[in-house]
């Protein structure tokens, strides 16, 4: 199997320590494979995609010496790809229309928590919209063991998740008619040929639906490797939304090193002081950590 790999920010804001993380990760385990790293572009959710970020994103990996091996891909010009898995997954009775606001599940969801009872969507719609126009469109999820999903991942060890009980009817395409993050990552991912995917622990929980909508299309699933995110003062995720701010172009070496620590490898000697000492240096330390052997690029 030929390694492929991927980082796939989102354009809402620049480059920041917690997202330099999961990009150096990212592309030492491709580089210690051998393998591909390629860049995409998640700007599938127009509202929150900034003006001009996907571009700062870009040079901003040139400047820290991360390039990647292909063009890079952009969501938002792949809605015709999604259509098709859409229609596909329709097509063989996986979804339906829901009607419900998300006033009406958060209440449905407040009642049931009261009860000790799940704090899964609830299927209200699964039998019928019972009079409500259309909003968005769910993914059925099956009960019993079948909906339990386990995957070990790289980093973080067995993972198990039951969709009925911690997730229910996933969305696939929102009230706003944009679609969602689920089917998007996994579309782009297969068509990608990715076979590793390596990001932040904060996106473990969508794990499991992305492997159940892998096997409802018929897809591969890759490898997964989740790395422990980067965490505030407060102990709260580092984020554009509580202050991250953004990497310093003429600091490299330093956001970088500072990266390598978080990941926890062990570098010493001088090559740091150069990007290519560093990033040979790192990549030795991470094949070490993760116990791989080094492969030619």
């Amino acid at each position: 199997m030929t390694y492929r790999g991927r980082f796939a920010p989102s354009p809402t804001g620049p480059l920041h320590s917690g997202s330099l993380v999961s990009a150096l990760a990212s592309w030492l385990d491709a580089r210690a494979h051998g393998g591909t790293w390629l860049v995409r572009i998640e700007d599938i959710d127009g509202p929150r995609t900034v003006p001009g970020a996907a571009e700062d994103i870009l040079t901003t990996l040139d400047r820290f010496g991360m390039h990647a091996d292909e063009p890079p891909v952009w969501q938002s010009r792949r809605f015709a790809r999604y259509q098709t898995a859409f229609e596909q997954l329709k097509a063989a009775g996986l979804l339906y229309p829901c009607g419900c606001t998300r006033k009406e599940i958060a209440d449905s969801l407040l009642h049931m928590h009261a009860r000790n009872t799940t704090l899964a969507y609830p299927g209200t719609c699964r039998n019928g919209l019972h009079g409500k126009p259309a909003r968005a469109w769910r993914l059925r999820v099956p009960d019993g063991d079948a909906a339990v999903i386990t995957f070990e991942d790289r980093w973080q060890g067995k993972q198990t998740q039951n969709l009925a009980t911690e997730v229910g009817d996933f969305v696939l395409r929102r009230a706003d008619d944009q679609w969602a993050y689920q089917l998007a990552v996994v579309v782009d991912d297969t068509d990608a040929g990715i076979t590793h995917i390596v990001r932040g622990a904060d996106l473990m929980d969508s794990t499991a639906r992305q492997i159940y909508l892998q096997r409802c299309l018929g897809v591969p699933t890759p490898e997964y490797l989740h790395v422990p995110v980067v965490t505030n003062d407060q102990g709260e995720k580092l984020s554009k939304q509580n202050g991250a701010t953004a990497l310093d172009h003429a600091k490299p070496l330093e956001a970088l090193s500072a990266a390598a620590r978080h990941l926890g490898l062990e570098m010493s000697g001088d090559k740091h002081v150069t990007l290519e000492g560093f990033y040979a240096a790192a990549t030795t330390a991470w094949a070490e950590r993760m116990g791989v052997r080094v492969q030619p690029n």
